[in-house]
């Protein structure tokens, strides 16, 4: 196990790994990222000692202590390093309103972003305007504030903007456009790439499509 500093371990590709990368990069703390080479086939021996309940990332590991689960992670970097950008609201209230927005879309992009990509037919179509529907309650949240918590970027910003680097993949397999259908979302995401420390954990789009169609082929999904 790392013994000193911040480690980072994940998967370039992983929106929660990308939700570490954009807290550090706001916090401006140093850390040493590694990537888990073959994450589908062999697992690194310090993942699996790291977090060797779930064994996923992404796992911070702090002076030899790892912290798994990305929002986890993320109140746990705004809590020890206090003195710099703050993540989470201030205010009890808008923090919980965060927390139910996260794990909202969490829960509906973990079944509902695959189909998009996996599934054909009725199915997909039926996924498709399942997102569609939860962008647009996400856009009522947001309204015409330039973040979801005002004018300053927060939890709720982190934790939606690394999944829009698969909004590509989505256009791509479902023929849709996200800016067509949702713009008020889409002038977020643009609003949160001019941010150095997003446009430097996202991915390029086209180079998710290209791995997911690597994946869809590794699977055996036609």
């Amino acid at each position: 196990m790392e013994d000193e500093g911040v480690v980072l371990l994940g998967f370039w590709s992983s929106p929660y790994v990308m939700r570490v990368k954009i807290a550090l990069e706001e916090k401006g703390i140093q850390f040493l990222y590694k990537e888990e080479e073959n994450i589908f086939l062999s697992k690194s021996p310090l993942l699996l000692q790291a977090n060797p309940i779930y064994m996923k990332v992404p796992v911070l590991i702090h002076n030899g202590k790892p912290i798994c689960e990305s929002l986890n992670i993320l109140e746990y970097i705004d809590e020890v390093w206090k003195d710099k950008f703050t993540i989470l609201p201030h205010h009890p209230y808008e923090k919980a309103k965060s927390r139910f927005w996260i794990h909202f879309f969490d829960k509906m992009i973990f079944d509902i972003g695959r189909r998009m990509w996996a599934s054909k037919g009725e199915d997909q179509e039926a996924a498709k305007l399942e997102f569609l529907k939860s962008l647009k309650l996400l856009e009522e949240e947001l309204g015409d504030k330039p973040y979801f918590g005002g004018d300053q970027f927060g939890l709720l910003d982190i934790a939606l903007i690394p999944f829009s680097c698969r909004f590509y993949t989505y256009e791509m397999f479902c023929k849709f456009s996200v800016e067509k259908s949702c713009p008020k979302f889409m002038k977020w995401v643009n609003k949160c790439n001019e941010r150095g420390s997003v446009s430097k954990a996202l991915p390029n789009p086209h180079e998710v499509y290209d791995f997911v169609l690597e994946v869809k082929k590794m699977l055996g999904i036609e």
